[in-house]
């Protein structure tokens, strides 16, 4: 798993989950104002494309702290958690 933090004051956070068949990408993003409060928060789940590196959306939540719970269920469950995703949105 790999974490990549970028810039201030809005903070994009993107963690990549290898797999077998294809990898998944959590993105989230976090724009605070100057005294902490929290202006928007964004986080989106891709899957990733081994032969051509593109993105496609699987789910996205403006309900902060989603990205953890995404990348705790595919740590835990790995393609089934995929699958559950796919049918859900089927």
């Amino acid at each position: 798993m790999k974490t990549e933090v970028k810039g201030a004051p809005m903070q994009v956070k993107t963690t990549t989950i290898p797999g077998l068949t294809f990898a998944i990408q959590i993105e989230e993003v976090n724009h605070r104002d100057s005294l902490g409060g929290l202006i928007c928060y964004l986080a989106s789940l891709y899957r990733l494309d081994p032969k051509t590196s593109a993105r496609h959306l699987v789910r996205r939540s403006r309900i902060p702290g989603a990205a953890d719970d995404m990348k705790h269920e595919f740590q835990r469950d790995g393609i089934q958690a995929f699958r559950r995703l796919e049918q859900a949105t089927a």
